[in-house]
């Protein structure tokens, strides 16, 4: 096998060159056992094609994979949701069953379920590759239902999927897009959320969820049926009308994507379909996830694979989605989920914890999906470091696109909390933003929806806490609630600005959203008051929360006019931890940063090459909350700091907390012509 780039980019990766080779190599061995009628993993990939019910010229086919069953019925409103010998399944080869049924047997919108026997047992079975699934309001049972509507729906923006260079990514949850105390619908955020995200520059839009779940307080990481969109939001075409429109606003919509785990519900999930523990999962103790309460997937079995590359291209071909990104990706690689070590050196990642099959997994879910559509955004969620998890395949990574910089929002949180605001390390700070590896791009953030989940804060919240309750008003006065403005937008620009490849923020933190996530549950008498957004509070303009709005736009509108995230990663200038002043420069673009808690700076002197800067953002405008201690309108001319020395500075004053932007103005050049 050639010289491998990963190695050549990191050498400390030298004594694992083996183990790195038989990865790629067992997956390359792993693709060439696929059955697949022209041996591409895209053909492979089309058991949604097969299983599931189908229409046929002369009425229905309905096939699943249960190799332990002895019987199986179709029952429903048709039949009473008894077994009758009509509706019985024959037997196929490798564990299939097959019925066929007249037109006039279903017709769209029917309910329905398989009464599964084996040896010993039988039960009630949603059908594993169904591709809808509705709860009834009244006795809370879910069941499949027939979807195939007369007319299909029509796509209209489909040319409009472009590449995007620098990902934006707007995170967010169908149900809690709405300020109302339920749960929102893919018409309401496509009518209402759309134009927002627009408005906002954000170019991705993240959609979690969106797999159908039995417990919505599971926030969709508990999936049960994974060809299903969730039902509790609207229909099929209600989403696809969503998605169609986004591409008409040149945003893209990616997925989070659950192959991670699954629901350990039987009538509803797939868990013990055929009776046997085994037919999806591990046996014993690996097939369980103790943390989660879940079920681990067997990545090693054909049969398995077959099932998740199937839905991985079902949602790129069916709803058009642009990628995904994958949810618990640490959890799958190590056989201990990654929760009984800390990741202090390379030998965690390569000394024979790991699980094989899923690594392989990984190479080959991403070669898939790269194979359907070349422009489509793969993101690990990993955090345990593995190298090489958004490297190229060939060049002996796993092949996703970007890897999320879970340290991030952690040190932020750890930041806020454990230390005083005069201890803030500025060189600290740009150490664990702008410390990445080189031969992997990231999707950099400050927090989350893993940061506000219950028992824990949105960071406006942590900053600020009760005082927002009363001092969010443009006419109080407050110097917590000051401090916090302040801070939280130093922090969203900060990051932003040392982002590797792209950005990524929660629905409704750009303005501040305070308080937390809380999904109704038993424990909080089933409310809906924190799973939802409070538009209310930013669509005020008597209210401080504009203020952050405006700045969360402002900052995205720079990346996207000057695409500095494009064209170099942040070079330092100054980290002065004394003052608490941090500068550094990225393209032509100079950010200069006082965390000082107190103390502002007159003509502070920061070496930068020769020129003449203007300033392009200043967090410390009105429009932002700010005091106006800076004056925009001026062009700073760069000084020599010893004459003829050859070093230049630029002087500026530095209120205490305000980051500014500065950009190079060239100097033009006058051509001279002879009389």
């Amino acid at each position: 096998m050639k010289d491998l780039n990963i190695i050549k980019n990191d050498p400390w990766l030298e004594p694992y060159k083996a183990v790195i080779e038989n990865r790629y190599l067992r997956a390359e061995q792993k693709e060439k056992d696929l059955p697949a009628v022209n041996n591409t993993l895209g053909d492979f990939a089309n058991g949604h094609f097969y299983y599931g019910i189908q229409k046929t010229v002369n009425g229905w086919i309905l096939r699943e994979w249960a190799p332990n069953a002895t019987k199986i019925f179709v029952t429903g409103e048709f039949s009473e949701w008894k077994e009758n010998p009509e509706y019985e399944l024959s037997k196929k080869e490798n564990g299939n069953w097959e019925i066929e049924l007249k037109e006039n047997q279903l017709k769209h919108k029917d309910l329905y379920k398989l009464s599964v026997h084996w040896n010993g047992g039988q039960a009630e079975r949603i059908p594993a590759w169904t591709n809808r699934v509705v709860q009834d309001e009244n006795t809370l049972v879910f069941n499949a239902q027939v979807w195939f509507p007369e007319k299909a729906f029509q796509w209209k923006n489909d040319k409009k999927r472009k590449e995007v260079k620098t990902p934006l990514i707007y995170e967010a949850h169908i149900g809690m897009a709405t300020e109302e105390e339920r749960v929102g619908t893919y018409n309401e955020f496509r009518i209402n959320m759309l134009p927002r995200i627009k408005k906002a520059g954000y170019n991705v839009i993240q959609l979690m969820a969106i797999q159908e779940h039995p417990y919505y307080g599971s926030f969709g990481y508990h999936v049960s049926n994974y060809f299903a969109a969730s039902s509790r939001f609207g229909t099929p075409d209600e989403l696809k009308a969503l998605i169609d429109e986004a591409h008409e606003l040149e945003i893209m919509v990616i997925m989070d994507m659950i192959h991670s785990h699954a629901v350990k519900n039987e009538i509803e999930g797939i868990a013990r379909f055929d009776g046997t523990r085994y037919q999806y999962f591990h046996e014993g103790s690996r097939g369980e996830h103790v943390a989660w309460d879940s079920l681990c997937f067997n990545y090693e079995k054909n049969e398995v694979l077959h099932f998740l590359f199937s839905n991985i291209k079902f949602w790129l071909d069916e709803y058009h989605f642009d990628g995904y990104r994958f949810d618990g990706v640490t959890s799958m690689l190590y056989l201990d989920h990654g929760l009984s070590r800390a990741f202090t050196n390379y030998d965690m990642y390569f000394d024979g914890s790991q699980d094989e099959g899923a690594i392989t997994y990984f190479i080959l879910a991403n070669k898939l999906i790269h194979e359907i559509n070349p422009n489509a955004i793969t993101v690990a969620e990993e955090m345990s470091g593995y190298p090489g998890i958004a490297t190229k395949i060939e060049d002996g990574g796993l092949g996703f696109d970007y890897r999320l910089a879970m340290g991030v929002p952690d040190y932020w949180i750890k930041t806020i909390k454990e230390k005083p605001d005069e201890n803030w390390d500025v060189r600290n700070i740009f150490h664990e933003l702008a410390n990445k590896r080189a031969d992997e791009k990231t999707i950099c953030y400050a927090e989350s929806h893993d940061q506000a989940l219950v028992g824990d804060k949105t960071i406006i919240f942590r900053l600020i806490d009760k005082e927002m309750y009363w001092h969010m008003n443009k006419t109080s006065e407050n110097l917590i609630v000051d401090r916090g403005i302040a801070l939280h937008k130093m922090i969203r620009l900060v990051t932003l600005a040392t982002a590797g490849n792209g950005y990524l923020n929660f629905m409704g933190n750009e303005f501040g959203h305070p308080e937390w996530i809380d999904f109704p549950r038993e424990g909080n008498n089933w409310s809906f008051k924190h799973a939802r957004r409070q538009w209310n509070l930013v669509n005020n303009n008597d209210l401080r929360y504009e203020y952050l709005n405006n700045f969360d736009r402002a900052i995205i509108e720079l990346v996207n006019s000057e695409k500095y995230i494009e064209k170099d990663y942040p070079q330092s200038v100054l980290e002065n931890d004394g003052d608490q002043v941090l500068v550094f420069k990225r393209s032509d673009l100079v950010f200069v940063f006082n965390f000082n808690p107190s103390q502002s700076f007159t003509d502070y002197g920061i070496p930068i090459y020769a020129g003449k800067f203007k300033i392009i953002l200043n967090s410390d405008d009105p429009e932002f909350g700010g005091f106006s201690r800076v004056d925009n309108s001026i062009v700073h001319f760069t000084s020599p700091v010893v004459p003829m020395s050859g070093q230049h500075q630029l002087k500026l004053y530095l209120p205490n907390r305000t980051a500014l932007v500065l950009k190079h103005i060239p100097t033009k050049k006058v051509k001279y012509t002879e009389s």
